[in-house]
Parts: structure tokens; C-alpha cells; sequence
């Protein structure tokens, strides 16, 4: 199974979703796909969607996935690597009104520059990213929560 996940942002990610039906259509994608789409309206008969679900539901659908693609919310991106799962990111772009700036584009390039995620910076290389997925071998994930820890207790120790 294939998860789409376009996080909880008010404004719709249709974009991705037509790349993805596109991408079923051509034969790239052949597991089920199943999309969590938050507030994007968007019908497909060979895409399962639902809106919203907790927290664990989520965690669940990761773990069983055979990969995700997913917007470029931090949380979203991270949960997916804790899980080992192998990530396709497309961020939401201001200019199609997918979010009211383009933040998620440099929280793509850090999580590409660590080796982590795949990335879609135009979503005609969908295709290319998913055929990339066979070969691609993420950086494991590990926490930076003990520095961050110690450098506050530092911190407020002065």
C-alpha cells in the first residue's frame, strides 16, 4: 500500500493528488493507494480517501505502508523516518495558494540535504522519483532531542 499524506494546512494539495492518480494511470504506482487528504476535495475511484484521523491511526497506516509521499509538514516527515519508511516529498508552493508561503520548500532541502527523504520540487518528476524509490537507501533517522535538551539546560542554567 501506497499512503498519500497532505497534513492538516486549510488550504487544498490538489496538485499532488492528480500527479499521484496520474501516476496509477500510467502504471508507476500499482499497489492501493490510500490518501489522507485533510481539506483538499478530491475523488478517485482507485485512490481511498479520508479527511482527518488520530494521531495512532496515522502511525498505523505508516507502518504498513510500502512507502509514502506526503506534503512537507515536520512532523509528518519525521514520523515516516522513525518508521524507516522510504519518502517522497512535494512541498506545498504559495503560488498554486497550497499554503501562504513557501516554508516547506526549505524544510524539504534540509531533510534532502540529510539523506532522508526523496524530494519533488516539480511534480512532472513524480514518475522519476518513484522509479528512484527501488534503488534509494535513506539515511537511518536519529533524534537531535539529547542536544537539544542539554543546550537548554545550559542555557537556562546561565
Amino acid at each position: 500500500m501506497v499512503l498519500i499524506l497532505l497534513g492538516t494546512q486549510d488550504q487544498p494539495f490538489e496538485r499532488l493528488l492528480k500527479a499521484v492518480s496520474n501516476q496509477i494511470k500510467k502504471g508507476k504506482i500499482k499497489d492501493d493507494v490510500i490518501a489522507q487528504v485533510g481539506c483538499t476535495k478530491f475523488n478517485d475511484k482507485k485512490i481511498q480517501t479520508f479527511d482527518f484521523c488520530d494521531k495512532e491511526e496515522i502511525e498505523k497506516l505508516i507502518r504498513k505502508s510500502k512507502y509514502v509521499i506526503c506534503h512537507a509538514g515536520v512532523g509528518t516527515i519525521t514520523e515516516c523516518i522513525k518508521n524507516n519508511k522510504k519518502v517522497i516529498v512535494v512541498p506545498r508552493l504559495k503560488k498554486f495558494k497550497e499554503h501562504t508561503n513557501d516554508h516547506q520548500v526549505q524544510i524539504t532541502k534540509e531533510f534532502e540535504n540529510k539523506g532522508y527523504i526523496l524530494p519533488v520540487y516539480n511534480i512532472r518528476n513524480l514518475g522519476k522519483k518513484i522509479d528512484e524509490l527501488k534503488k534509494f537507501k535513506p539515511v537511518s533517522y536519529e533524534s537531535n532531542n539529547e542536544n537539544f535538551k542539554q543546550a537548554l539546560i545550559k542555557y537556562i542554567e546561565k
